[in-house]
C-alpha cells in the first residue's frame, strides 16, 4: 500500500474512535458500563451477576426476556452525566428502535440502583422529547389534575388528602421548578408513593400527544389485542409433567380469560391428570380477577367465595366466585404449591391470598410486593395521565388485604429455591397418599 494513503486511513480511522460514546467514570457510569457488559453478553449468569449487585429487585427472568426481544443495545450517546445521574441513548441490535435511558444511583459501594427508566423513542422524535422543559403553568395543570383526580377517585379519600399537602408543600419549596417531563412525573410518583405507601399509584409522561377526551375505541382493537396475546402465549410460559406425577405451570400474567381463557383450559387440561400440581407466580405482576377466578375455579368442588372488591367512589362491593362450570377435570382435593418472590405482584397476590386464606394451597418462597387496589387511568392533559387505585379487595375470611403487606409465605426460602423446596413436598405427600392406598 502507498505510504501517501496512511495519513488519510490514520485520520478516518482517529475521527471514528473520537466519535465513540465515552461513558464517564463515575459510579454512575459504571454502573451503565456493567449493564452493557452484562445484558449485551446475553449470559444469563453474567446478567444474574449484574442484578444481584445493582438491581437487585429487578426479575432475572423478565430481564433475560427483554434481552432475547432485543438482543442487545448498542450505546449512541451519553446526553448528561453527573456522578449518580446519567442519560444516555441507545439502539437495538436487533431492530431499528432507539431508546432513552436514565440511570440514578446511590452514593454508596456498589452504587445500587435506585432508578433505571428506558423508553423507547417514537419515530420522528428526539431524546429531548423525552424529558421536555415544563413551564410553571403546565406543571400546575399536571399537580393540580393530579390532585383532582385523587380526591375523586383514589381508595382511601383521608390519604388523598395527605397526598394533596405533601405535593403542594414540595411545589411550594419550588422542587419541581427545573423537572422535565419525565422527570415530574417520577418526582410526583416518588412523593406520592412515599405518603401512601401505594404500589399500583402512578403519575405517567407520554411525549407523543393524548388524543383529546376519550379516544374511540378501534374497531379493530380486540384483534390487536388478540394478536399481543397469542405473540406471547397469554403469558403462560411452561406447562410440565415432573416426576412423580406433579404438575407444573408457570405464567406471568392473569390475562382476561375472555382473550386467554383457551390458553388457561389447555394449560389445566393438560396437568389434569396429576397428583399435585405448583403454580410458579414468581415472575406474575397480576391481571384481571376474572382470570384469577376462573383457574381456582379448577382446585374447588363446590362454589367457593374467593375475594370481593370495594369500590370508594361509587360505594359498591363486587364478589368473587369459583366458576359453576370449566372445561376439563378439577383437581379437587390435589396438593396445591405455590411459588412465590417479591416480583409476585397484584392479581398474582390475590389468587395466592386467596388459596392462603381457604387453605388450599402451600405457599412457598418470598413474601410478595403487596398490591391489592385495582387502577383506572385518567388523562390530566396532553402528555400527562395518573394511574389512581380506585377500590381495594376485601377478603371474605381475614376481611383484610395484602396492600403494603405481601402475602407470607408458608414455607420462606430464597425464591430461586422454591421450586426445589415445592417439589419435595410434593413428592413427600404423593408418596404418602400412594402408601395409605396399598
Amino acid at each position: 500500500m502507498s505510504p501517501r494513503f496512511l495519513p488519510a486511513m490514520l485520520l478516518t480511522a482517529a475521527c471514528a474512535w473520537s466519535q465513540a460514546p465515552v461513558i464517564p467514570d463515575t459510579p454512575a457510569g459504571h454502573t451503565l458500563t456493567a449493564w452493557l457488559d452484562a445484558f449485551n453478553s446475553g449470559d444469563r449468569a453474567r446478567i444474574q451477576a449484574y442484578l444481584a449487585k445493582y438491581e437487585p429487585t429487578k426479575p432475572l427472568d423478565a430481564t433475560v426476556a427483554f434481552r432475547e426481544q432485543t438482543g442487545g443495545f448498542e450505546l449512541l450517546g451519553i446526553d448528561k452525566s453527573e456522578r449518580l445521574h446519567i442519560e444516555f441513548r441507545v439502539k437495538e441490535k436487533g431492530s431499528p428502535t432507539t431508546a432513552f435511558g436514565k440511570i440514578e444511583v446511590k452514593d454508596a459501594d456498589p452504587a445500587e440502583v435506585v432508578s433505571f427508566p428506558l423508553r423507547a423513542i417514537p419515530p420522528g422524535m428526539t431524546a429531548a422529547d423525552m424529558n421536555p422543559k415544563i413551564d410553571a403553568a403546565t406543571r400546575e395543570r399536571v399537580i393540580g389534575g393530579a390532585i383532582a383526580a385523587l380526591n375523586e377517585f383514589y381508595v382511601y379519600p383521608e390519604t388523598a388528602k395527605k397526598m394533596e399537602e405533601a405535593l403542594r408543600a414540595r411545589q411550594k419549596k419550588g422542587e419541581y421548578d427545573a423537572a422535565g417531563g419525565s422527570e415530574l412525573a417520577a418526582l410526583l410518583t416518588t412523593h406520592l408513593q412515599e405518603v401512601s405507601h401505594d404500589k399500583h399509584l402512578r403519575v405517567n409522561f407520554v411525549p407523543s400527544k393524548l388524543p383529546n377526551g376519550e379516544p374511540a375505541p378501534r374497531p379493530d382493537a380486540e384483534t390487536l389485542m388478540r394478536t399481543q396475546m397469542e405473540r406471547t402465549n397469554c403469558f403462560f410460559e411452561k406447562a410440565e409433567l415432573l416426576p412423580p406425577n406433579i404438575g407444573y405451570l408457570k405464567f406471568n400474567a392473569f390475562p382476561d380469560p375472555a382473550l386467554c381463557g383457551a390458553t388457561a383450559t389447555a394449560a389445566m387440561n393438560f396437568l389434569g391428570n396429576v397428583d399435585a400440581i405448583i403454580f410458579d407466580l414468581r415472575d406474575n405482576g397480576g391481571g384481571d380477577p376474572k382470570m384469577v377466578a376462573f383457574l381456582s375455579t379448577y382446585l374447588f368442588g363446590e362454589s367457593t367465595h374467593l375475594n370481593d372488591l370495594y369500590n370508594r367512589k361509587e360505594d359498591t362491593t363486587t364478589q368473587y366466585w369459583t366458576l359453576s362450570y370449566v372445561p376439563g377435570k378439577r383437581l379437587t382435593g390435589k396438593p396445591v404449591f405455590v411459588l412465590t418472590s417479591k416480583h409476585t405482584f397484584s392479581g398474582a397476590e390475590e389468587f395466592t391470598y386467596n388459596l392462603k386464606n381457604l387453605k388450599r394451597a402451600t405457599i412457598v418462597g418470598e413474601t410478595t410486593g403487596g398490591g391489592a387496589h385495582p387502577v383506572s387511568g385518567h388523562r390530566i392533559d396532553d402528555h400527562f395521565t395518573i394511574g389512581v387505585p380506585f377500590a381495594r379487595a376485601v377478603n371474605p375470611i381475614s376481611k383484610t388485604n395484602w396492600e403494603g403487606t405481601g402475602v407470607e409465605p408458608d414455607v420462606k426460602v430464597p425464591a430461586d429455591e422454591a421450586l426445589d423446596v415445592a417439589k419435595k413436598m410434593a413428592a413427600e405427600q404423593i408418596g404418602n397418599e400412594r402408601a395409605k392406598k396399598k
